[in-house]
């Protein structure tokens, strides 16, 4: 029942206010002629302000509706509210280009997972899940289970929550992903999810600790034997110039193995941090290849074995970063050289315009095959190969899959020079691969040799002013 004591205000009726300013005018009027009466020296002001009042009056009359007819309609300014639109499309940008992946989660039914869908996505998450703007199911977008149950607790618990999960694929990054629920209707919830990558970050935890480990085992040998060999030469084979001439040489020896290898920890420590950063460069393999084999030219002249190449006339355009793809022919050819008999000849062979699967074709017949690194996807492009082949000792079919582990050595086995390696080159050839989105094989025959191929993406067209590297 409605309150009759405080009743609702009801709005007056256009007539009700008509007759209102009708008769406060009119009254108006009445006073101000009675002041000019009784006021005379006031008068003619008086008289005026009468007359003013009076035609107001009979203007509002004039605008007095027709009985019978009801009254027009206030007309609608349909002129668009342009500061609006204007914030709308700022907020619109900014959303777009966010450099961080960023997307908004309407939750449908709690048990049917795929009722999440995206309602929308900015640019950085569209390119990095390939997803449309909006409309893709969430479950084929992220798959992790910790951050697909952060979403559900903000869409339905209204929990805020920062969730850690690595992604998929040969080049891993590290992600940080924030969820927060966001106001919604009673038709629907509504979630934020915002990803951050921090690979980096953790790169460089993961760098410094491995460097460390490593550096620590590795540099233990060759340090120990220096204090041995200077402990010596302090003592009694302090005046034996045969044995002081012979432990110089040693410790010189050694000295330069412990440089190579803290060059080696570093350049992969360098590279893996950098490895899920695409290459941006181009050079030309064939060039690049030769430029290795002058380079090495006095040490295979020193251990008495030849190399051939065997390339295309045109160049062979890939995309890549120069010095790390010469890091690549040169640790294959030089593992090749320190494992040739003398006089022994290794094959370094180039193709190009290859599908993934003639890339990785064998070039061995006969001989155990293990592709050691294998591009993530398939995106429809042609690579380029370089394969580098011994024949050396060769290896078994047992030890090809350890191959690229850190300062990994097969038992027994032997190098043909008097240069023993730090057990980091392959490492490094699979991560400067991988960053390179290429791939790796191994094929291998005991008494036979080896053969490694390590496969590139060709260069698309490129723009007049884009530099090569040659």
């Amino acid at each position: 029942m409605p309150d009759a004591s405080n009743p609702s205000p009801v709005a007056p009726s256009p007539g009700s206010r008509l007759w209102t300013a009708g008769a406060s005018g009119g009254l108006a009027v009445l006073i101000l002629l009675a002041l000019a009466v009784y006021d005379p020296e006031h008068a003619p002001p008086l008289l005026a302000g009468a007359l003013l009042v009076a035609i107001s009056t009979w203007m509002v009359a004039r605008q007095r509706p027709v009985p019978g007819q009801p009254e027009a309609a206030p007309v609608a300014d349909n002129r668009p509210d342009t500061r609006a639109e204007g914030q709308a499309t700022l907020l619109e940008e900014v959303f777009e280009t966010v450099t961080d992946p960023m997307m908004v989660v309407r939750g449908g039914e709690p048990d049917d997972m795929a009722g999440r869908r995206i309602l929308l996505a900015n640019r950085a998450a569209r390119d990095l899940l390939r997803i449309p703007r909006e409309g893709a199911i969430l479950v084929s977008a992220l798959r992790d289970p910790g951050l697909l149950e952060a979403v559900d607790e903000a869409l339905f618990g209204g929990v805020s929550r920062e969730t850690d999960f690595d992604s998929g694929g040969v080049q891993a990054r590290h992600w940080r992903a924030v969820t927060r629920p966001l106001p919604g209707s009673e038709a629907q919830t509504l979630a934020l999810v915002m990803l951050r990558d921090e690979t980096d970050v953790r790169r460089m935890e993961l760098m410094r600790v491995d460097f460390l480990a490593n550096a620590s085992h590795e540099l233990r040998t060759p340090l120990a034997s220096l204090s041995g060999f200077i402990e010596t030469l302090k003592g009694h084979a302090r005046e034996d110039s045969v044995a002081r001439d012979r432990f110089l040489d040693i410790m010189a020896a050694q000295a330069e193995r412990m440089t190579r290898l803290v060059a080696d920890l570093l350049s992969l420590s360098r590279i893996e941090l950098n490895e899920h950063v695409p290459p941006s460069g181009h050079l030309d393999l064939s060039r690049a290849t030769a430029d290795v084999v002058d380079a090495l030219s006095v040490l295979t002249r020193d251990y008495g074995v030849q190399i051939v190449v065997d390339a295309p006339d045109e160049a062979v355009r890939i995309k890549g970063e120069r010095d790390e793809i010469v890091q690549v022919i040169q640790n294959l050819i030089d593992n090749a050289i320190k494992y040739s008999p003398r006089d022994g000849r290794i094959e370094v062979e180039i193709r190009s315009g290859l599908t993934p699967a003639a890339a990785a074709a064998a070039r061995m017949p006969g001989a155990a095959r293990l592709p050691l690194l294998t591009p993530d996807r398939d995106d429809g492009l042609t690579y380029a190969a370089v394969t580098v082949r011994d024949h050396g000792p060769g290896l078994s079919r047992e030890h090809l899959p350890r191959l690229t582990e850190r300062f990994y050595r097969v038992e027994g086995q032997k190098s043909g020079g008097d240069r023993p390696g730090t057990g980091l080159g392959l490492a490094i050839v699979k991560h400067i691969v991988n960053r390179h989105r290429g791939g790796l094989l191994v094929e291998s025959l005991p008494g036979e040799g080896a053969a490694f191929t390590a496969f590139f993406p060709l260069s698309k067209r490129r723009a007049v002013t884009e530099p090569l590297t040659v």
